[in-house]
């Protein structure tokens, strides 16, 4: 006589897994970091080496600590470990990355209740608490290995200055380790569609909508607009990156079609505000974690009634 096995919905299968899910994010990010490595140096190796560290032993800790199952060989510490590496600046300070690396995990993701409880990108919120605690650290840019503070292309553009289309697309300018090669951004993203690890709507919408407000925000100031200049805000101040690595986190981005749409269009909003009214070139890391924060509002208003109850109050 067979088992009959009872359980809840849902009862779809599928041969992904959040380990597979997750590897393949790795390798999509490695062409960007692989440059980062080449170009900024050795350091910036070490500090993503003490950014995954800290994610995956923070994580380890507590979980042993709390007597839960572990669960570090999911991968998920590792992709925070890079994601916040990604966007740190290769002479940081050594314990830059290890005290964002433990608030990632530790205060964002494991006292939510770890992976798919958070509500917020634990990378990025760990990338503007240590911008809002040590924001001149945080923001004196390397041009090159040698430690040399440079303007990033974001500040020259500002400033009316012409940058070099090729710098831009190779990624020789200053900048964070993982987010200066648009093309290896690129790379990592084509892969990530092939493999349908995301989808373009976020993207899209994020890149199209800051193109779009820096451009109407820039005229309503009465500066001018160039191509040069819009361009640079695409592939500069880690748009790209944030747009296709951080903005698609599963967890903290809406799951209805529409809802990614106006999820993308929202972090494009506030990029452009931040960029052309407050005090920062940069803007796409406060701008994902407040979407992440409307992201339940979103869902709620996207989400597809159940045929019949159209007009009827829940």
């Amino acid at each position: 006589m067979k088992t009959l096995n009872v359980s809840i919905s849902p009862h779809v299968r599928s041969p992904r897994t959040t380990t597979k899910v997750m590897l393949d994010v790795i390798i999509a990010m490695s062409p960007a970091m692989i440059f980062g490595y080449f170009y900024f140096g050795w350091r910036a190796l070490l500090i993503s080496v003490l950014s995954v560290s800290s994610c995956v032993l923070t994580e380890f800790v507590y979980e042993k600590i709390m007597k839960l199952p572990v669960t570090v060989g999911d991968l998920s510490a590792v992709v925070t470990g890079l994601v916040l590496a990604m966007s740190l600046y290769s002479t940081a300070p050594l314990w830059i990355p290890v005290v964002g690396g433990v608030f990632a995990i530790l205060i964002v993701k494991m006292l939510f209740g770890g992976i798919g409880q958070n509500f917020m990108n634990p990378a990025l919120t760990a990338r503007c608490f240590l911008i809002l605690s040590f924001s001149r650290i945080m923001t004196d840019y390397p041009s090159v290995a040698d430690g040399v503070s440079a303007a990033t292309p974001l500040s020259q553009a500002a400033a009316g200055q012409y940058v070099s289309y090729f710098d831009m697309f190779i990624g020789t300018h200053s900048g964070s380790i993982g987010e200066t090669s648009t093309i290896a951004i690129l790379i990592g993203a084509a892969y990530l569609l092939i493999r349908r690890v995301i989808s373009p709507r976020i993207p899209l919408c994020v890149i199209g909508s800051t193109f779009a407000f820096v451009a109407l925000f820039t005229l309503i100031k009465g500066d001018p607009v160039t191509l040069n200049y819009l361009t640079v805000h695409v592939t500069g101040g880690g748009l790209l990156a944030g747009a296709v690595f951080m903005a698609t986190d599963y967890t903290t981005s809406p799951v209805t079609s529409w809802g990614r749409i106006i999820y993308g269009i929202t972090v494009g909003l506030i990029t452009a505000v931040i960029r052309c009214f407050g005090g920062s070139f940069e803007g796409i890391s406060f701008a994902i974690i407040i979407a992440n924060m409307l992201t339940p509002m979103i869902e709620k208003l996207t989400y597809p009634k159940p045929l019949g109850t159209y007009g009827k109050k829940a």
